[in-house]
């Protein structure tokens, strides 16, 4: 019989995790790496990261024919313990472009 003081659940787990199961974590965000945007599916090109105190950023380019009239597009950089990803972005290197 177990001990009514002891837990068997988890104290620190969400039951709720804040991101979905797909996000794809790489070992480190680099220029050049083609993502692919989750809420319009077209690829972006990452054309520059930098730090902002303790924040890293990617700007994101839109990979195609008319891609150097588009607006760039700045991504907080995530990292956890799987590596490091761009929330709403998927990691592909199979453009379309």
């Amino acid at each position: 019989m177990p001990c009514p003081s002891v837990t068997t659940s988890l104290i620190d787990a969400s039951r709720n995790p804040r991101y979905s199961e797909s996000i794809v974590a790489v070992n480190s965000i680099q220029l050049g790496q083609v993502w692919r945007s989750e809420a319009d599916g077209q690829d972006y090109l990452v054309t520059k990261i930098y730090n902002e105190v303790f924040t890293q950023y990617a700007m994101l380019r839109l990979a195609g024919i008319a891609a150097p009239d588009a607006p760039l597009v700045r991504v907080k950089v995530t990292k956890g313990p799987q590596g490091a990803s761009l929330p709403g972005y998927t990691f592909t290197q199979e453009g379309s472009f």
